[in-house]
């Protein structure tokens, strides 16, 4: 299997196949909630090619940090596969220590995940340490370096407290660095910082995949920040994928109205949508399309006028394929 990958830059690139590093295969999570399953995860194909970052969109709520997890081997699915390297996940203590290595976490708050007590050296260097590797020093030095804070040993006996938040931020990348991995899920890396800093991490992270070729999903509510760092962009709503595609595909053309929504709270969106209520119950998924009880054309009149009016409210629409093709779970935008 292969996926592709475009230009984030918005200058129309070639298109250069990948093949899938982490995989997601018709993957399914549920939680007990009430006495009822809660469907975190329900059904979804998502690949990340080596040397791509993925963004992973959507409102708080729709799955997309237990999909994170659960591709991270932080939880277990219900049903489906997670791949690496095209092999199936294995969950033995020993299997999990190897895969840890390779995909790292980057999480989104600095100041909550470094550890006040803990010199930027004790924090870089905790995870060579758990992993027994050698020259430990050098691992450390070389991994800040990597993240933009040089020279190294400048920082190695300075606290949290005593750095910007976006030199934290570059603490917690370096922390994932120094184990060499060749993936990076990056849990909304910038929501933390403020504007003048987001554009640097986001630099540095398009660095780390041009130098070190590595790959990254990256979780975020930010169609905007999606747009200046992704190849491809996947958006999720109560805890399926919607629409996918190549970047600029999706987000300069979306076809799902779910999409069209999130971009249409962007400065530049010439007309708002405002969605009415709250994504439904996890335990309680309508039946047919599972976003049509907001759906603006559904409300609007436009998929009764299209004749597909009945079929967004009672037909279930199919599982997306991990596919490098832009494509919508819409009965509007497939009436064609």
């Amino acid at each position: 299997m292969t996926e592709t990958s475009t230009s984030p830059s918005g200058e129309g690139s070639a298109v250069t196949a990948r093949p899938a590093l982490l995989e997601a295969r018709d993957l399914h999570v549920e939680f007990s909630s009430r006495g009822r399953r809660a469907r975190a995860v329900d059904g979804v194909n998502l690949a990340v090619g080596e040397g791509e970052i993925v963004a992973l969109v959507g409102e708080s709520g729709c799955g997309k940090t237990t999909l994170a997890r659960t591709l991270l081997g932080l939880e277990r699915p219900t049903s489906g596969q997670v791949l690496y390297g095209g092999k199936p996940l294995n969950y033995s203590s020993r299997a999990l220590r190897a895969y840890r290595r390779e995909v790292q976490l980057v999480l989104q708050d600095p100041t909550g995940s470094l550890n006040p007590r803990h010199t930027v050296y004790e924090a870089v260097a905790e995870g060579p340490r758990i992993h027994g590797l050698p020259n430990e020093q050098e691992a450390v030095a070389s991994a800040l370096a990597r993240a933009g804070l040089r020279p190294p040993e400048r920082f190695f006996l300075r606290y949290p407290h005593e750095l910007s938040g976006g030199q934290r931020q570059r603490v917690v990348i370096a922390g994932a660095l120094a184990l060499d991995p060749r993936v990076l899920v990056a849990d909304e890396p910038v929501a933390s910082l403020d504007a003048s800093v987001r554009g640097e991490i986001l630099a540095l992270m398009l660095k780390l995949r041009d130098e070190l070729g590595l790959s990254a999903l990256v979780v975020t509510h930010d169609l905007g920040l999606a747009w200046n760092i992704a190849d491809r962009v996947a958006v999720m709503y109560l805890g399926r994928i919607v629409e996918s595609g190549p970047v600029e595909q999706v987000l300069t053309a979306p076809s799902h109205p779910y999409t069209q929504a999130l971009l249409s709270v962007l400065p530049e969106s010439p007309e708002q949508v405002v969605l009415t209520g709250e994504p439904p119950d996890p335990t309680r998924i309508p039946g047919g399309c599972r976003f049509h009880a907001r759906c603006q054309v559904l409300a609007s009149g436009k998929a009764a006028k299209a004749g597909v009016d009945d079929r967004c409210r009672s037909q279930l629409l199919p599982v997306l394929p991990s596919s490098d093709d832009a494509q919508a779970a819409c009965h509007y935008a497939a009436r064609e």
